[in-house]
């Protein structure tokens, strides 16, 4: 199994090239890439690592390397927030740079699977799939946005709340990956909520991510959590392709719903994605905020998809 890292060398890309590295199966290959000129210093800090895992850096000139012959390509290469940005602000810089990166992988690893972690994933990843399908290779099983992120704030936040093991919180979150996109379901949680503890977890998980910008005051963003969440994902995402299923919440193409993207529980499998799951009963509350956020999630994605056809 061949998974790269594009954007290795990042706040984000260490700590995830780090975890990937003592996490995948021994015997895989891992390959960091990043424009950034330290990123052979990345790979040789971690080929001093014991694992049965070999590393590879590969600098600006040689992503068709990095590339060649992948099963996962993982994608947090970017612009990190800064306070008072919102993840539409990233959107002029990294945009490009997803599309970018995606054509380069539907030349070299035009069967791979793609996770994206860069921010603004309601946009972004509608931008690798128009892209793969410009190139003629997309395939919606095998492209996902990473919204993990959101999973393990909703654990830890409900942990933290009533006294349980974060760890064994299993927390639903759908919708997108921004704001008022974040629904998470705690109404399908078997602990007792009142209204008044729902209306105050339900924006703190959504502005999780604004939390972390504004104390690290203009050091940078959530970069270590997110670094958790993308290597859970695509350690997730590796052990399915080679065989051992599980249902994660990541944002996909989707059929029959308001949007044609959405995060949504989703059954990983050898192909990537093996069915899109029902996300179950919601509560009114919940509902409403579904139904409120349609119209941007519709915004951002269309958004997207003009970016990747030059509009």
């Amino acid at each position: 199994m061949k998974v790269a890292v594009l954007g290795a060398a990042g706040g984000i890309g260490q700590p995830l090239s780090l975890l990937l590295m003592k996490g995948l199966p021994a015997g895989s290959e891992l390959a960091l890439y990043d424009v950034n000129p330290v990123v052979p210093g990345v790979a040789k800090d971690l080929s001093h690592i014991p694992t049965g895992v070999k590393v590879s850096g590969h600098g600006a000139e040689q992503l068709e390397d990095a590339l060649k012959n992948c099963d996962v390509v993982v994608i947090p290469a970017g612009v990190p927030r800064k306070p008072g940005m919102t993840r539409d602000d990233l959107f002029n810089t990294n945009a490009g740079i997803v599309k970018n990166l995606v054509a380069a992988g539907a030349k070299a690893c035009p069967n791979a699977c793609y996770a994206i972690i860069t921010n603004p994933v309601n946009s972004t990843v509608p931008i690798a799939a128009e892209t793969l399908k410009q190139a003629g290779v997309y395939d919606p099983r095998k492209v996902f946005g990473v919204t993990t992120l959101d999973v393990i704030r909703s654990k830890t936040f409900v942990g933290e709340l009533k006294g349980l093991a974060p760890e064994d919180v299993e927390v639903t979150v759908v919708g997108g990956h921004s704001g008022e996109t974040i629904i998470p379901l705690l109404s399908q949680i078997s602990v007792d909520f009142t209204a008044e503890e729902v209306e105050q977890l339900t924006p703190r998980i959504q502005n999780a991510g604004t939390e972390v910008v504004e104390a690290k005051a203009g050091g940078g963003s959530a970069t270590l959590s997110m670094a958790d969440a993308g290597a859970r994902f695509t350690l997730h995402l590796v052990a399915a392709l080679s065989g051992t299923e599980s249902v994660q919440c990541t944002f996909v193409e989707v059929q029959g719903q308001p949007t044609e993207f959405l995060a949504l529980p989703v059954r990983l499998g050898k192909r990537g994605v093996e069915e899109v799951l029902d996300a179950g009963e919601f509560s009114a509350y919940e509902r409403k905020i579904f139904d409120d956020m349609i119209p941007g999630l519709k915004g951002n994605i269309a958004k997207g998809q003009a970016f990747a056809h030059g509009n």
